[in-house]
């Protein structure tokens, strides 16, 4: 079955290992293959974007998605993941369905899986950033003097 996808004007998707830029119109693609990994632009992390512990797993996994041997990212992957449990065990079951997918060579879903991981990272910190509020900036700190 044929995957239909519509780019807005100069963005961007990975086919394969080769990107496509749109030109300056709306256009609409029909892409027919097995196995071939596509990836639209807004999906698309870089590793100057890949600013978070979860954001770095995701990249580690695109990277999986995308290349013809995704074993050779597998210790790069396993050992974010080591240490994003070390460090936040409730991320387990999360962390658990992505290595599922990998393991079952389901790359794309656990692209998908990654992505919960990103949103449970940023509902954390957001947490965090409710409880823990900035401390106003002290007067006599040498740091804020002009």
């Amino acid at each position: 079955m044929a995957l239909k996808v519509e780019l807005k004007p100069h963005e961007r998707i990975i086919v394969g290992n080769s990107v496509i830029t749109n030109t300056d119109q709306r256009a609409r693609l029909l892409i027919d293959g097995e196995n071939v990994p596509i990836l639209r632009e807004r999906d698309i992390l870089t590793p100057e974007t890949a600013d978070t512990p979860a954001k770095l797993v995701y990249l580690a996994v695109q990277l999986m998605y995308i290349s013809p041997d995704p074993q050779t990212q597998h210790g790069t992957y396993f050992n974010l993941v080591r240490d994003i449990v070390t460090a936040v065990p409730s991320s387990w079951p999360i962390i658990e369905g992505i290595n599922n997918n990998i393991l079952n060579g389901d790359l794309y879903r656990a692209l998908k899986e990654a992505r919960k991981l990103i949103a449970y990272e940023e509902k954390l910190r957001s947490q965090f950033e409710a409880t823990h509020p900035k401390a106003p900036a002290d007067k006599d700190d040498v740091s804020t003097a002009a």
